[in-house]
């Protein structure tokens, strides 16, 4: 773990208080940065903290920004940390190219391949170094945490509950890539950086890991029917529905009539997925 650790900006909320830090990231070998919110309670107690991992494009501000979860962590006494969605500045040839390959786009995976493999392990990021970090400089409690994310981080939030069962306990998503290796994101994104072995790649599709996953704990997922990346296939939830039936997986997969893939969509059911792990870390 890094003992770097550099308070950037700090804002009071709901009687809490959000900070953005940046620390040098050993697993990434470079800096990164992320946000909490601590709620009131985390003055006087350690809480529960819940980990939120963006979608493409996105950074650290985006869901602590847009998102209103402050006041019903607040409500429950539940920290929220977002880290940024992959490296930056690391000088790899093409990373600021395109939008859904390098920059803002890590897919919460350790790449294999050159030169990705360098600087792009943002799967052992998520789920050892950032949370050893908070844990270490924060007042929270590890052994109650749970993970949530949208669309590129609804896939990682999904694949790191369901890859470490015991660790998290609660998981939820919003409009998330359901099984990368059957659409295109996530086939260009895993052709760079884990290569051409398409076998390889089932460690990171949560339609495969929960064919064979132990995770027994009910998981929430949220779907807009307007959302045009459901009509282009770069989601595919019913493909995750259908495995999670096979498996015996508690799933609630609900289709939310009219909405889209913004922030709108999160804003307007973030509540429901607070109460939904407040329930399983705050109780």
């Amino acid at each position: 773990m890094s003992a770097s650790l550099e308070l950037l900006k700090q804002f009071q909320c709901f009687g809490g208080t959000v900070g953005f830090y940046r620390h040098d990231s050993v697993a990434c070998n470079s800096p990164m940065r992320f946000a909490i919110y601590q709620p009131p309670q985390a003055r006087s107690q350690p809480v529960p903290v819940l980990y939120w991992l963006s979608g493409l494009t996105c950074s650290e501000e985006n869901f602590i920004v847009k998102a209103g979860a402050q006041r019903l962590a607040a409500e429950y006494g539940l920290a929220i940390v977002a880290p940024d969605t992959s490296p930056r500045d690391t000088g790899i040839s093409g990373e600021d190219d395109d939008w859904d390959l390098g920059s803002g786009a890590g897919f919460y995976v350790d790449a294999t391949q050159t030169p990705w493999d360098a600087h792009y392990q943002m799967y052992r990021y998520v789920t050892e170094e950032l949370p050893q970090l908070v844990a270490d400089r924060f007042p929270i409690l590890p052994e109650k945490q749970g993970i949530s994310g949208h669309s590129m981080g609804g896939h990682g939030a999904l694949i790191c509950a369901l890859k470490n069962p015991d660790r998290y306990r609660s998981v939820s998503a919003f409009a998330p890539i359901c099984a990368p290796t059957r659409c295109q994101w996530g086939e260009k994104a895993f052709s760079h950086y884990l290569g051409g072995d398409r076998t390889a790649w089932k460690a990171y599709d949560a339609s495969e890991l929960v064919l064979n996953a132990k995770y027994d704990r009910p998981i929430l997922i949220d779907q807009g029917t307007a959302d045009k990346f459901l009509e282009d296939r770069q989601l595919l939830p019913e493909v995750f529905q259908e495995a999670c039936k096979s498996a015996g997986q508690p799933l609630t997969l609900r289709m939310q009539d009219g909405y889209d893939h913004s922030y709108y969509f999160i804003a307007t059911f973030i509540a429901d997925h607070i109460r939904h792990h407040a329930a399983a870390l705050c109780g």
